[in-house]
C-alpha cells in the first residue's frame, strides 16, 4: 500500500506526509537560545529543518515567570511537557497545571498561554505540528524584549507565523 499524498484523508484523519529524507540531530550545545534571564529559548528545530512535520523549542521559565500569553495557531497543534517544574496553561478557557513528565496538546484555532506555575520554575518541551517556520519570531520576540522593536510589531507578522494574539479573561483572573 502506497503513502496518500500531503494533506490527504485517511478514515476521515487529515495526514501530513513530511518531506525530508535525512534524520534531524540537533546538539543541544550548538542551538541558539534567545528571549530573557527569565523566559530562556532554545531554538531546536525549524520547519525548514524536517519537512514541515514540526517545529520544536526548549523554553525555561524562572520562577513565576511568563511564558508566551494568549493566542492561537490556525494551522497547527501545539505540544506542551514538562521536563521539570511546573507550568500553567491555558487552553480554550481551562487554565490548568502541568508538572514535571505531564504533556498537554492544544488543538489548532484553541486559544492557549503559558506561564510558570505560582512560585516555580518550568522547562519544557513545545511542539508545533504541522510545523511552522519560527525561529525568526522567537528572535523577534526577544528584540521587543530587549526595547529594539516595539510590541506592536508583532500584529505586522502574525499571519507570518500562524500566531493570533487575542484576549482571555480566564487566563487574567489565573495570573493575578
Amino acid at each position: 500500500m502506497s503513502a496518500p499524498p500531503a494533506g490527504a484523508s485517511l478514515g476521515g484523519m487529515s495526514i501530513i506526509q513530511p518531506c525530508f529524507d535525512r534524520s534531524v540531530v540537533v546538539r543541544g550545545a550548538d542551538a541558539e537560545i534567545v528571549g530573557s534571564p527569565a523566559a530562556r529559548i532554545q531554538l531546536l528545530a525549524d520547519s525548514s529543518a524536517t519537512g514541515g512535520a514540526l517545529s520544536t523549542v526548549r523554553v525555561t521559565l524562572a520562577k513565576d515567570a511568563d511564558g508566551a500569553r494568549p493566542h492561537r495557531h490556525d494551522g497547527s497543534a501545539e505540544m506542551f511537557y514538562v521536563l521539570d517544574g511546573a507550568v500553567q496553561v491555558l487552553s480554550g478557557s481551562d487554565v490548568v497545571t502541568a508538572e514535571k513528565g505531564d504533556l498537554l496538546v492544544v488543538p489548532p484555532r484553541v486559544a492557549h498561554a503559558f506561564a510558570a506555575a505560582r512560585g516555580k520554575g518550568a522547562e519544557l518541551l513545545v511542539v508545533i505540528t504541522p510545523g511552522v517556520e519560527r525561529f525568526d519570531y522567537f528572535r523577534k520576540l526577544t528584540r521587543i524584549a530587549r526595547g529594539e522593536e516595539p510590541p506592536e510589531t508583532l500584529r505586522d507578522v502574525q499571519e507570518l507565523y500562524d500566531t493570533y494574539f487575542l484576549s482571555s479573561p480566564e487566563w487574567e483572573a489565573a495570573r493575578r
